[in-house]
């Protein structure tokens, strides 16, 4: 669990120092996105290989391997002199994350019977749920008192801890070993092309237009040649490198399917929150990931209850219930507007911090419970690599969505500003008599009147957006629960050996 947190931790706790780095760097705001974009990238390309390269090189070997390399590319990050090897040692350190994600969550499922899998996942997902939260508030809290070289040297001391912890008491079962000397070569590229470029195409859409880029449809087009070519690969070789059988289990396709809309909404929602309070309520970025601790809050009180209770209640009725719930927060959130209160942004965030702990615990318990033991690597991979697109793509679709229904609105209420309106004109007087009344001239007053009037018109347009943005959400959330309908109940009684 310590190796996780950190490593999901620094997927976030970089985006509030970027423009400290780009200062210091001597670098440009935009060309320092490329610190947060190396390490998505190199992270996401390792995912789905980690249960082959644990079979491959031995899961503690692995494990210790990629928990030193996370430490050591942590301090290497801190000491960069400049941004091109800024990313290049985010490159190594994404990729030795990648691995930690699934490598603990199979060592977890695995070390526990099917009826307390729910406990074991309810501790764990306090690291995965509470990091992106923690990220974005300990990222500005050690550049604002430290330097943003802090944020990296914070995973010193967590990453030693986690190299004698493994090193000390996690051993591999009899059953990892590996199955070919042979290596997927082709598999392995055309996974690092495909992930690769898909996720370079979802982290820069946006900033390059979309489809109006050549650039990005390049992208977009490699990548979906290149995963054609690697599912048809990866069915047809001897020795895949990613096993896809696993998607036979319909519980286990229908769980990951799952588990990538709510990496959807759930980082949808955690882009979304902190821009609308820092450009519409002038929150400091400190304290608008303060704003978001109600919901870290909401998850550590119901991940070790939800834990303990799943090995006694159908976890797809604590699912229904997650769902609803945390489709039912998206509504109270779409329903604000500027005058909200303290315990306005309160209550909805720390019900979803709930509905997430309903949420995670049992869709990884139902996702997981047919899988076979042997399998669980590759399992997990798959599991925790479409969780992190779906993240991505849930990032990419809130934050062009933000662009063009901001665009919808600001049309549709300019349209009703002009001199044939009683109200705009009375609103135009009266901010021009006030600027008259600081010793302004006219002409210079009615521009001022004028500029503050288009700064409301921003204002509202922007509330509005958000409004539209967070229903999306909701219905996300909303379309997940029939779903539930194609799960089957986990099992219960001793550890499963083979595979259904």
């Amino acid at each position: 669990m310590f190796g996780t947190f950190m490593e999901v931790l620094d997927t976030t706790v970089v985006n509030v120092s970027l423009p400290h780095i780009a200062g210091s760097l001597s670098a440009t705001v935009d060309e320092a996105t490329w610190v947060l974009t190396s390490y998505l990238v190199a992270n996401a390309v390792i995912l789905p290989i980690t249960g082959w390269l644990a079979n491959y090189l031995g899961r503690k070997n692995l494990l210790m391997m990629s928990l030193t390399g996370f430490t050591v590319s942590s301090l290497l990050c801190g000491l960069a002199p400049n941004l091109p090897m800024l990313i290049l040692f985010r490159l190594l350190q994404g990729a030795c994350g990648g691995c930690m994600q699934p490598l603990s969550q199979a060592v977890l499922l695995e070390a526990f019977p099917p009826e307390d899998r729910g406990k074991a996942m309810g501790f764990w997902g306090l690291g995965i749920v509470a990091a992106p939260v923690l990220g974005p508030v300990l990222g500005g809290w050690l550049t604002d008192t430290l330097s943003w070289r802090w944020v990296f040297y914070i995973n010193l001391p967590v990453g030693i801890a986690s190299i004698i912890m493994t090193q000390r008491y996690i051993f591999d079962p009899s059953y990892i070993k590996r199955a070919s000397s042979r290596i997927d070569y082709w598999g392995i590229g055309m996974l690092a092309v495909w992930v690769g470029t898909l996720q370079v195409a979802l982290d820069k859409g946006q900033e390059e237009d979309w489809t109006s880029s050549a650039f990005i449809n390049l992208l977009l087009v490699i990548s979906s040649v290149s995963l054609i070519a690697f599912i048809w690969r990866e069915i047809a070789a001897a020795h895949p490198v990613v096993s896809l059988s696993v998607f036979k289990t319909r519980t286990y396709a229908v769980g990951v399917f799952l588990m990538t809309l709510l990496g959807f909404g759930l980082y949808g929602s955690l882009v979304i929150l902190p821009i609308w309070l820092q450009t519409l309520l002038g929150y400091p970025s400190i304290q608008a990931g303060l704003a978001l601790a109600p919901r870290g809050m909401g998850s550590m009180l119901a991940m070790p209850v939800v834990g303990a209770i799943s090995g006694r209640i159908d976890n797809r009725k604590l699912l229904a219930c997650g769902l609803t719930l945390c489709g039912t927060t998206m509504w109270m959130l779409s329903r604000l507007n500027l005058n909200v209160g303290y315990w306005d942004l309160f209550w909805p965030q720390f019900l979803q911090g709930i509905s997430l702990g309903l949420i995670f615990v049992p869709l990884t318990t139902v996702t997981m419970a047919p899988v076979a033991r042997e399998n669980m690597g590759n399992a997990t991979s798959l599991f925790n690599l479409m969780r992190n697109l779906g993240g991505s793509m849930g990032i990419a679709a809130t934050t062009a969505l933000t662009a063009r229904y901001q665009q919808e609105h600001q049309n549709y209420v300019i349209s009703h500003i002009s001199p044939y309106n009683p109200k705009f004109n009375a609103m135009l007087s009266g901010l021009r008599t006030m600027f008259m009344g600081h010793g302004d001239g006219y002409a210079l007053a009615n521009r001022k009147a004028l500029a503050s009037v288009y700064g409301v018109v921003q204002q509202q347009t922007a509330m509005l957006t958000f409004v539209d943005v967070f229903r999306l959400l909701m219905m996300v959330f909303v379309v997940m629960l029939p779903l539930l309908l194609l799960l089957k109940k986990p099992p219960t009684g001793g550890p499963r050996i083979a595979a259904h």
